[in-house]
C-alpha cells in the first residue's frame, strides 16, 4: 500500500456514488456500473445481470452469503469478478454479493466495507470526497 490518494465521487443528495468497470479476463466484455458508497453495507454488490456478462457463473458461487435486503433476509451467491476497477484500483478475482436492487434505485449496487477497508478508505461526506491506500 501507498501514501492515501484523493477521488472525488458523486453526490445525490447525502449519498455519495462512483463509477466502477468489471469485466471478464479476456477484455472483450466490460461493463460500467455506478455504485452507492455504502458503510452500512459489509460486502461490495453487483447486479446478477452485470455478473453473467463478464462470465460469472451464478450456479457455481464461492458460497452463499445471508444478507438483509429492505425488510427480508434472503440467501445470496457470493462469485469472484475476474476484475474489478474501482478508483483506479484493480481488484483481480475479487469476491462480491450477487443481488439485483430495486429498478428504481438511482445506483446498480453497493460499495461495501469490504473494498473500503482494504484501500483504508477515508470519506469526507460535505466535500463528497474518498481517500483510499492505493496499491503501488
Amino acid at each position: 500500500m501507498s501514501k492515501q490518494r484523493l477521488y472525488h465521487v458523486n453526490r445525490w443528495d447525502d449519498l455519495l456514488w462512483l463509477r466502477v468497470a468489471v469485466g471478464n479476463r479476456d477484455g472483450s466484455s466490460i461493463v460500467k456500473v455506478r455504485l452507492l458508497i455504502d458503510t452500512g453495507a459489509s460486502f461490495t454488490t453487483l447486479p446478477t445481470r452485470v455478473l453473467q456478462l463478464v462470465g460469472c457463473q451464478l450456479e457455481r458461487p464461492l458460497r452463499r452469503q445471508i444478507i438483509t435486503a429492505a425488510s427480508s433476509t434472503i440467501s445470496a451467491p457470493v462469485v469472484a469478478v475476474p476484475w474489478f476497477n474501482c478508483l483506479r484500483q484493480r481488484i483481480e478475482n475479487f469476491p462480491v454479493v450477487a443481488y439485483t436492487i430495486p429498478a428504481n434505485a438511482f445506483v446498480d449496487g453497493l460499495l461495501g466495507i469490504d473494498f473500503l477497508r482494504k484501500y483504508r478508505a477515508i470519506i469526507n461526506v460535505a466535500e463528497a470526497e474518498i481517500w483510499i491506500a492505493g496499491d503501488d
